[in-house]
C-alpha cells in the first residue's frame, strides 16, 4: 500500500494566552533505496510521492543512464521499513555502473552522500547553451507563481520545491520533497519522462543553492536558475563556469544576480552583487 506524502498529528500550540490543542499536517520522510540490476546503489531519505520521477532524475543526474529509455524496467516496492525503487538497466549501462558502484546512506537533503572523492564531489557541471533571456518582471512573476502550486508545502510548511517555468507556458512541472536535492531530481525525472526540454525555461528553487544544485540544473539543461535563498561561493563559481545565470535571494521586492547577468533583459533595476 502506497505511503501518503503527509500525515496529520496531534500537537499543542503555545501563545501568550496559553496552550491550545489541535492537529497539524507534517510530511512523511521515508527511506528510499535505489537499486540497479539487483544491487543497492543509494539509500536516500525522501518524501514518498513522484518516486518514478525521482528514480529517473537521480539516475540521469548521477550519470548512471543517459536517457529514461536506458532503464529497461522499473518497479516500486513497499517494504516494512521503506521503499525500494528497483530498476534494471541494459548491458552497457550496467557495465558502467559496476565500475563506480557505491553504497551510501543519505540523510534528508544530502546531495553528496557517500562520495569519497573530492574530484567527484566538485566535478565540472555540464556547460549549458545560450538559452533565452528573461525580464526582471518575468522572474518575479515566475517565483510568485510557484507558491500556490506547492500543495504539500501549503499543507505541511516543511518541504522544498523545484520547478521549471517558461514564459509561454508558466510552470511546466513542479515537484516537492523534504530534501531539496530530491525535489530537483524529481523535476529532472518528470521532464525527461515527458520529453520536455529545459533550454528555454528557468529552474526555480525554494532552497539555498549549493554546488550540487547547480550541477543538477546544468544536467537538466536550463541556462537560468532562481532561488529564494543565497548561493554558496562554490555554487557561484560552478554556475559561472557552466554558463548558467544564477539569480538568488528572490523576494517580493527583487532579487540578486550572481553570474551571467546578460540573460536578464533591460527594463528593470538589476544589480549584480560584487
Amino acid at each position: 500500500m502506497a505511503k501518503p506524502p503527509a500525515i496529520s498529528v496531534q500537537r499543542y500550540v503555545w501563545r501568550d494566552s496559553g496552550f491550545t490543542e489541535g492537529r497539524r499536517a507534517i510530511p512523511e520522510e521515508t527511506a528510499v533505496a535505489l537499486t540497479y540490476n539487483g544491487g543497492t546503489y543509494a539509500v536516500m531519505m525522501a518524501t514518498p510521492q513522484d518516486l518514478e520521477d525521482f528514480a529517473v532524475g537521480f539516475s540521469l543526474n548521477e550519470g548512471i543512464v543517459r536517457s529514461p529509455q536506458d532503464i529497461e524496467s522499473f518497479e516500486e516496492l513497499d517494504l516494512d521499513d521503506g521503499i525500494e525503487l528497483r530498476m534494471w538497466l541494459e548491458t552497457s549501462n550496467a557495465d558502467r555502473l559496476s565500475e563506480r558502484r557505491r553504497h551510501i546512506a543519505g540523510p534528508t537533503g544530502c546531495g553528496l552522500c557517500g562520495i569519497d572523492s573530492i574530484v567527484e564531489a566538485t566535478r565540472p557541471a555540464t556547460i549549458v547553451g545560450l538559452g533565452r533571456s528573461f525580464s526582471p518582471a518575468q522572474i518575479m512573476d515566475a517565483m510568485q507563481s510557484i507558491h500556490p502550486l506547492q500543495k504539500l508545502n501549503v499543507e505541511t510548511r516543511a518541504v522544498h520545491a523545484a520547478a521549471l517555468w517558461a514564459p509561454e507556458q508558466g510552470v511546466i512541472a513542479l515537484r516537492e520533497d523534504v530534501g531539496r536535492h530530491n525535489a530537483l531530481d524529481k523535476l529532472a525525472g518528470s521532464l525527461a519522462r515527458n520529453s520536455v526540454k529545459a533550454e528555454d525555461g528557468m529552474v526555480l528553487l525554494t532552497s539555498r543553492v549549493s554546488v550540487e544544485m547547480v550541477q543538477k540544473t546544468a544536467a537538466i539543461g536550463a541556462s537560468v536558475m532562481v532561488s529564494v535563498s543565497a548561493p554558496t561561493a562554490l555554487a557561484v563559481k560552478m554556475a559561472d563556469k557552466a554558463n548558467i545565470t544564477l539569480a538568488a535571494i528572490a523576494r517580493s521586492d527583487g532579487f540578486e544576480v550572481f553570474t551571467h547577468p546578460d540573460r536578464i533583459l533591460p527594463g528593470g533595476a538589476v544589480h549584480v552583487v560584487a
